[in-house]
């Protein structure tokens, strides 16, 4: 569970409730403990999300809360639309995703995760976001995109990443998978030997009912981990998604530079 270890940036907050009145609570900001460019939130009535700070001060991605501390702007993080966010609050402990990152991002969707990952990679920060619908990689360029130089979007088959790999100008540094595939694994160790740079990581929002609906999902992440194992990888972690997402897991691995 999120707890609170570091100084809290703390702010009073006028909020306009029904018939008019106005009421004054403590939101407080406080940086993750592990991972920069993340931060804990603590809104009224002590509950706690996290967040990103908004990169495009005023706007929105999917109707996210925006807060407003000590004259910045942050994102509440809705880890119930985001399955980065529900791995960071169930415990992983490897995000390799931060300030000046050059990200792979496969399967965008519409842009609610790729719009924090903006956030914490910030304007040094590129991410090339691989999305094969039409109509969500429509609301990926309009809604994100559009605001954020630091999204590529492209309308491509993440099974094959020549596609786009001939447009994205350097090695990657971590590729983040979340597509409902069967050959989820695979397709991400093929975009990787395409793209990845050495020591890169790789996170895959593991989906197992996408893969084999006989299978318990258990015995779906390990056979996706092995995948990973085999075509060069170390899985460092294995951690469920619930009450997130169900039957979901997020898979992290990093291929080692003598690969």
């Amino acid at each position: 569970m999120v707890s609170f270890v570091k100084v809290a940036v703390i702010a009073t907050v006028t909020l306009v409730v029904d018939g008019g009145e106005t009421s004054k609570v403590h939101i407080k900001i406080r940086p993750h403990p592990q991972f920069k460019e993340i931060y804990q939130a603590m809104l009224e009535g002590g509950v706690q999300r996290l967040a990103t700070r908004n990169l495009t001060p005023g706007l929105t991605v999917y109707g996210e809360r925006l807060i407003h501390v000590k004259n910045v702007e942050y994102r509440i993080w809705d880890a119930f639309r985001s399955k980065l966010a529900g791995g960071i609050i169930k415990g992983i402990q490897n995000v390799p995703i931060e300030a000046g990152s050059q990200i792979l991002y496969l399967g965008a969707a519409s842009g609610t995760t790729p719009s924090h990952i903006s956030d914490i990679i910030g304007e040094n920060g590129h991410a090339y976001c691989v999305e094969f619908a039409s109509r969500s990689l429509r609301d990926l360029v309009n809604n994100v995109a559009a605001h954020r130089p630091n999204i590529s979007p492209f309308l491509e088959d993440a099974r094959k990443p020549e596609k786009y790999a001939i447009f994205i100008p350097r090695k990657i540094d971590t590729i983040y998978c979340d597509v409902a595939q069967p050959e989820q694994a695979k397709l991400l160790a093929d975009n990787a030997d395409a793209l990845l740079k050495p020591n890169g990581w790789v996170m895959l929002a593991c989906k197992s009912q996408s893969i084999d609906v006989t299978m318990t999902p258990e015995k779906v992440y390990k056979q996706e981990a092995s995948i990973l194992r085999n075509r060069g990888f170390n899985v460092k972690e294995i951690v469920d998604l619930e009450p997130y997402d169900k039957a979901h897991a997020m898979i992290i691995a990093q291929r080692p530079s003598s690969t």
